[in-house]
Parts: C-alpha cells; structure tokens; sequence
C-alpha cells in the first residue's frame, strides 16, 4: 500500500518543484529587466542626497550631484569606521573644498537594511523628505525596497551609476552579469518576504 503511494507523491513533490522552478525564472527575467539603464529623472533637486558605498563611480556620482546642487547635504552611508571626511575625499581623489563642510558620513551600516535604517534616523534629525538614492543600477531594486519600507513618507528618487562590468545588453551572454542579477534577485525576494513577515511578529 505505502509503495503504491510513493509514485503519486513524488509526482506532486515534482510538480510543485517545477512551479516553484517556474515561478522563480519568471519573476527573474522580470528583476533582470527592471534593472536600470538609464537615469529616468537626472533634474529633479531633493533635500539630500545618499551615496550607499560599494564603488568609486557612486561617490564620485554624489560629489558632481553636490557640486550641482542636486541637494542640500550629502550623506555617505556605510562607511568604514575610521575614515573622515578628507580622507574619504583623498582616497576618492578629490580635493577638499567648500562641499566638505556639506558631506555627512554614516558608520554604522553594514548591508542595505543598515543603509536604510541609519539614513532614515539621519534624514529624520535634518528635517529633510526626500532623498536621491545613488547606487549600482543592479543594486537599485533592492535598495529601493528596503528604503521605501523604511521611508514610506519620504520622496525618492532613484539616481543609478552603470558599472561597466554589468553588461546588461543581452545580459544572459555574460555569466558574471547574469549570476550577479540572480544573486541581487535572491536578495530581493528575502527582502521583500521579511518585509511582509515582520507584521505577523507582531501578532500575539
């Protein structure tokens, strides 16, 4: 009797791998197009605006955006303990100037979560509502979950940079692209599930 079931659960184990399989690849090719290629909104100015580090091109972005008067103070976040204003400038090779005295730097993030939070509390201390968020394109979705969960009163308006490693022409010809927008895919989902669990923790 048990032998003769075991065909039948297999087949429903299999078959809901193949939805599970299924479902994945379509919401991955649909992360994978929502990727930026482009700067949608490259005028609009904001109170702040906030660098999440990870590659030169995203403060060097944040700096013309200062110097451009995009926004009013901008906040570098997760930044390695240690390292001040000027010496963030050098290693960027810029010199000090009159923006310096408008750079805030954020120590205590880690990942996108900590990035949200500390710029939440920041933005909450200056008063400000909205922000431009500077990140890798293939790291926009993500961020941009996390922050509007964090922020859900706060304009923000995306500002990618487009590292040119991230090939997203026919970007499943590049397996270092298409591995690194699962990877930011994977991400993606955990972020959106723990945002949706964290009100049940709050049920007694």
């Amino acid at each position: 009797m048990i032998v003769s079931r075991l065909p039948h659960a297999l087949f429903r184990w299999t078959s809901l791998l193949v939805v599970i399989v299924f479902v994945w690849l379509a919401g991955f090719i649909w992360f994978a197009a929502g990727v930026p290629n482009q700067l949608d909104d490259p005028t609009t100015p904001t109170d702040a605006i906030v660098v999440l580090t990870g590659g030169s091109e995203r403060l060097d972005t944040g700096l013309t955006l200062l110097r451009q008067k995009m926004g009013k103070k901008l906040f570098v976040s997760g930044v390695y303990r240690g390292i001040d204003v000027t010496e963030l400038l050098r290693l960027s090779r810029q010199k000090p100037d009159e923006l310096e005295c408008c750079i805030v730097l954020g120590h205590a993030a880690d990942n996108t979560v900590g990035n949200a939070t500390e710029t939440a509390a920041w933005m909450r201390a200056e008063g400000f509502a909205s922000l431009r968020l500077v990140t890798a394109n293939y790291h926009m979705q993500r961020s941009l979950a996390e922050f509007r969960h964090t922020m859900p009163g706060t304009v923000i308006i995306p500002h990618p940079v487009f590292p040119d490693t991230v090939k997203l022409n026919q970007w499943w010809r590049w397996p270092g692209t298409a591995h690194l927008i699962a990877s930011e895919y994977n991400k993606y989902l955990a972020a959106k599930l723990r945002q949706w669990a964290e009100p049940l923790e709050d049920l007694p």
